[in-house]
């Protein structure tokens, strides 16, 4: 997991905003596959893809945070503590 902390944290938010908000008009795809997805009418192929494509750089996002927060509080813990 080393080539996430490699990816720069400002080009993982604005990816995911990029991403996760396109196409703007009439509404992100993110906000319409998740609907289709409680809704049980996610079956395509090509939506299913979809939103994968543009959930990926949330996800590699919440990744990247959690592993900072799990370095951070690994180095302030004191010496020989677990």
């Amino acid at each position: 997991m080393k080539w996430i902390d490699e990816i720069p944290l400002g080009f993982l938010v604005l990816a995911s905003a990029f991403f996760g908000l396109m196409p703007f008009t009439p509404e992100p795809h993110v906000w319409e596959k998740i609907k289709m997805l409680m809704a049980g009418e996610l079956v395509k192929p090509l939506d299913i893809f979809d939103l994968l494509m543009h959930s990926t750089p949330v996800v590699l996002l919440g990744i990247k945070l959690w592993r900072e927060r799990q370095r951070q509080q690994d180095a302030d813990l004191p010496p020989g503590s677990f």
